[in-house]
């Protein structure tokens, strides 16, 4: 059992850090792209050389940004053979089918229009290569819609069922797969939050320029487009979120509860706007659940179901069998040690199964099957020993999701400063306090993003496949040496790409900064 965990320990580990270094680069792709197509938008329509000047540079780093994140993303499709192989044939064809339409569709159309855009300008018409742009940052979106698809249905599984004959779940319904609530909402949210993230790096680069006295007519119109973009974005994404915020109360109550640190709900339940999580407090204890709280009355009750006296089940009361309805009604469900009981009654009928099968006994088979079928829903509790093994961490699930809100709070006022400032020219010019603190978001809005992400993974833990399959089932049958040493490359492969990714990126944008950015040639 202690090989078994340190293996699931260094498998996850390895993956998260593959992960979080390949979110380093997508949001980033995600929004620059749109901020480029806007730029290259007005210089098609205006054929003002500075526009062409300014969309070359943002185009140059959001060039150098892509080419890094695909290197990283291609190592993470991977890992889902090498480390979490139990995983990817326990999935059948339901979650290889979005990645390959993904490969096949999306990054080929990124691939083929993103070489129009940097080596086409001579070669193509200004409007087939403006339609280039816009079809590059279409694909980018189009990328990310497919591999959020796929993520959604671990974090929900529909559109599937198990099938013993395989021993694995096959696709019956595509489209629910598609269109579940937490994939839309998921796809918004993370697409938003990009261009609330390229907003933000536009904005701070340029305001590097104001402080340096560099290209100012370049730097100020590159400010009001990304701080315009951003600003759309972080509202937008703010709207996304109490969409999302909704989905995850009906269909994952615990990460709900997690991402509050609530272990008793009550009607009418306040939200923690900031506060310091108890960390001895457990679902079975009676310690307080904060050391320290500021919280808004009846806030959680609305961003769950839209009603202020509406309950909310925490940590304890969903690991006692109390949760909300699809509709938002509190109902008494399953408790987390009967849905062990059952898991194992799954677990137990599909051995039999098995044993029936080789058999040739087709009554066997089918009173095995329709056991199984009858508790599939709580299969992946059968791998479990006890409750607190699916609950998530509650304090790291607490934090990186109300750092991600203070954050989001915080770029919601600084667009708005911006934007004031900006159109100021000589208050934006003047003030160095607005550049700096343009310039020290920048490294903020990647912890905001970083922060989402570690969120919405961790707070499904212990799950690959929400309540059907534990990470512990999950993982590759390999040496836990063997995921250590290859944890440790990754980290110094991925470290030497991010450090050459900003290196170069910097060195671009000071040898840029020389230069004339009102004026390029085609």
């Amino acid at each position: 059992m202690n090989d078994l965990t340190a293996l699931v320990d260094w498998s996850r580990a390895q993956f998260a850090l593959t992960a979080m270094y390949h979110w380093l680069f997508v949001p980033l792709t995600l929004g620059l792209s749109v901020i480029v197509g806007i730029m290259e938008t007005i210089y098609f329509k205006t054929r003002d050389e500075k526009w062409l000047a300014t969309t070359k540079f943002w185009m140059t780093l959001f060039g150098i940004n892509f080419a890094v994140g695909v290197a990283t993303g291609i190592i993470l499709e991977f890992e889902f053979g090498t480390n979490w192989s139990n995983y990817s044939w326990f999935v059948g064809d339901i979650f290889g089918a979005p990645l390959a339409i993904e490969g096949i569709l999306a990054f080929f159309m990124e691939s083929t229009f993103i070489a129009v855009m940097f080596f086409g300008w001579k070669k193509v018409s200004p409007k087939f290569h403006l339609a280039s742009t816009w079809l590059t940052a279409l694909g980018a979106s189009i990328s990310a819609l497919w591999i959020l698809v796929a993520n959604s249905w671990m974090q929900y599984p529909v559109g599937m069922e198990f099938d013993p004959e395989q021993m694995r779940n096959v696709m019956n319904d595509f489209w629910a797969l598609v269109l579940s609530p937490v994939a839309v909402n998921k796809f918004i949210h993370t697409v938003l939050s990009g261009w609330t993230l390229a907003g933000v790096f536009v904005v701070g680069v340029s305001a590097w320029l104001l402080y340096k006295k560099r290209n100012i007519p370049m730097a100020m119109r590159s400010i009001k487009i990304g701080a315009w973009v951003g600003l759309v974005g972080i509202v937008l994404t703010a709207g996304s979120g109490d969409g999302s915020a909704k989905v995850v109360s009906k269909v994952q109550p615990m990460k709900l509860a997690a991402m509050e640190g609530l272990y008793h709900g009550h009607q009418g339940q306040s939200i923690v706007a900031m506060g310091i999580v108890n960390p001895a407090k457990t679902h079975d204890n009676n310690e307080p659940e904060f050391l320290f709280d500021i919280s808004i009355p009846y806030g959680l009750s609305i961003l769950a179901t839209g009603d202020m006296n509406a309950f909310v089940p925490g940590v304890a009361d969903i690991v006692n069998g109390v949760s909300i309805d699809a509709n938002g009604d509190t109902i008494s469900t399953i408790s987390y040690q009967e849905r062990i009981n059952r898991g194992k009654l799954a677990h137990n009928a599909l051995r039999n199964f098995d044993q029936a099968k080789a058999r040739g006994d087709n009554e066997a088979m089918n009173v095995a099957r329709s056991e199984l079928k009858e508790n599939f829903n709580f299969f992946g509790y059968g791998y479990l020993d006890n409750v607190e093994q699916a609950i998530p961490n509650v304090p790291l699930v607490f934090y990186s999701f109300h750092i991600m809100v203070i954050l989001g709070g915080y770029f919601m006022l600084f667009f708005v400063l911006v934007l004031f400032f900006v159109y100021k020219k000589e208050n934006m010019l003047a003030n160095k306090w607005v550049q700096i603190i343009a310039i020290a978001s920048i490294p903020l809005v990647w912890i905001c993003s970083e922060a989402g992400w570690i969120t919405a993974e961790l707070g499904r833990q212990p799950w690959t496949i929400e309540g059907l399959l534990p990470n512990c089932a999950a993982v590759s049958a390999i040496p836990t040496e063997s995921v250590m040493i290859t944890f440790f490359i990754f980290v110094v492969v991925f470290t030497a790409l991010l450090i050459a990714e900003m290196r170069i990126m910097l060195h671009q944008i000071a040898k840029k900064s020389k230069e004339d950015l009102d004026k390029a040639e085609l």
